[in-house]
């Protein structure tokens, strides 16, 4: 063999060796970045944390009840953030996963005891929650209640996705903020005290949309806590025969298609809702483009499958109008009907009937303006009238004495209303030894607003120098000047 060979087969050799490393060492960095047992705690110690998350304990259905009154006022108050705090809070997370974990480990008596242990809770937390909304005199929904109501396939990707997120983080040696992160996203509190807003006001829509999508919660927790508990292969606690296993695979089974079906059609529903409005607004904004013609109202009606426009301007044929419903079938509107209501007017030229477009918007403008006007009219009349009860209630003998014990370097102090050409306002009058700052003027004036219950008020303090033996006068100083017209009281 010639050298020339000989050193051909050394590349060769090195370049194989090369390639296997390489191979071995990408399949080390996939193994590593998908290696689920990283950092897990002992098949021990998770058993041991499932074991106790089936003790109830006194503290934790304090908790709990607190958690599911917190809840219940965000809803009815429709505050996020209070939502979120009770979600935080709710100890119900642990029990769910439980369950989940007794399925892998095919332990019926653990399942036993942790479901006894969350039904308490689920009954606790709703009795707590329909004991408040029966309490409140809130009794309207929010729109925080309302979306717990309609649970769709969405909610079930986030129970499912959530929960072998948390199964993953609850079984790690180092805890992280895994946990508060699925209890925001898959939430349990919300859902079941919304139906306990349902209980209290007798409404069966919110009792049994808000506790369905809290089953779809429960269920897809437990049921991904247990996906995770096999892959992380935790010993079985029992040895089940090959029929009672097959027993319990097909009861999850059968319980998760009905759980999850109708949530697949109300999500089929919320799709083809929005994508009917997407192409109805197309329609509408690709068609109705006519010169000194305005769209000025739209509405569709999904069921009765019709479109209703309000046009104003240059009235459109009945031609034009067959010929857009037969553009409808372009935009997905396949048995829509069309419904055009536009006013009469005729415009001689193109300039007079853009100005008679204009007008008619702004009439309608107009209107809306004049309603709102009226009502600042009747708020300003009703503010008003309280203002002049609170004038007669006010006691301008006792205002005037104890503007004398609070602002001791004044004397012959008074008090009372008086009126110019701007109108009535409160003064009060006073004498002061010594020179009283700005600020010290307008502390006054605002200690007279507070105590008048605002509005218009003026201070008036002379300036009187000590007598020095001789014949001496006294110097008044206007510290703030109010002229006045007409004194109605004073004191």
């Amino acid at each position: 063999m010639s050298k020339t060979t000989e050193k051909a087969d050394e590349i060769d050799a090195g370049i194989e060796k090369e390639i296997k490393e390489k191979r071995s060492g990408m399949r080390s960095f996939f193994r590593d970045l998908l290696n689920m047992h990283d950092g897990m705690m002992s098949y021990d110690e998770i058993d041991a944390m499932m074991q106790e998350n089936t003790v109830i304990h006194g503290p934790n259905m304090w908790i709990l009840m607190l958690a599911a009154l917190i809840a219940s006022i965000g809803l009815n108050l429709n505050s996020t953030a209070v939502i979120i705090g009770a979600m935080l809070i709710s100890p119900l997370m642990s029990g769910i996963m439980t369950m989940g974990y007794s399925l892998a480990v095919r332990d019926l008596r653990l399942l036993r005891r942790a479901f006894i242990r969350f039904g308490t809770q689920v009954v606790i937390s709703l009795v707590s929650s329909t004991i408040y909304f029966l309490i409140t005199p809130l009794d309207a929904p929010t729109a925080e209640m309302i979306a717990r109501t309609s649970p769709t396939i969405w909610d079930v990707l986030i129970a499912l996705f959530g929960g072998i997120a948390g199964a993953i983080g609850n079984t790690r040696e180092k805890k992280s903020n895994v946990i508060p992160g699925v209890a925001i996203a898959t939430a349990l509190m919300p859902p079941l005290c919304t139906a306990g807003y349902g209980l209290a006001t007798a409404q069966a829509s919110f009792f049994f949309g808000a506790l369905y999508l809290f089953l779809i919660n429960t269920l897809f927790i437990s049921l991904s806590t247990m996906i995770v508990m096999l892959l992380l292969r935790v010993p079985y606690h029992r040895n089940l025969s090959e029929k009672q296993q097959k027993k319990i695979n097909r009861v999850v089974a059968a319980i998760t298609v009905i759980v999850a079906v109708p949530s697949v059609f109300f999500g089929a529903s919320t799709v083809i809702s929005s994508v009917m409005d997407k192409n109805i607004s197309s329609f509408l904004s690709g068609e109705f483009v006519f010169s000194g013609t305005t769209v000025v109202q739209s509405s569709a009606d999904k069921t009765a499958k019709t479109i209703s426009v309000s046009l104003v301007g240059t009235p459109i044929s009945d031609e034009v109008i067959a010929m857009l419903e037969q553009e409808m079938p372009k935009y997905g509107l396949d048995g829509y009907t069309l419904n055009v209501t536009q006013n009469k007017m005729i415009a001689p030229t193109d300039e007079e009937n853009s100005d008679r477009i204009t007008i008619a918007l702004q009439e309608n403008r107009i209107d809306e303006l004049e309603q709102i006007l009226a009502h600042c009219e009747d708020e300003l009349n009703t503010l008003r009238e309280e203002n002049a009860e609170l004038k007669e209630k006010v006691d301008y003998s006792a205002l005037s004495e104890k503007a004398a014990r609070i602002f001791t370097e004044l004397h012959e102090v008074h008090c009372g209303v008086i009126s110019d050409s701007e109108g009535e306002y409160t003064l009060l009058i006073g004498k002061t030894d010594k020179e009283l700052s700005d600020s010290d003027i307008e502390h006054m004036k605002s200690w007279l607003s507070e105590e008048t219950s605002g509005g218009r008020c003026e201070v008036l303090i002379s300036l009187t120098e000590p007598e020095t033996g001789e014949d001496s006068s006294e110097i008044a100083e206007t510290a703030e000047t109010a002229p006045a017209e007409t004194v109605e009281a004073a004191n």
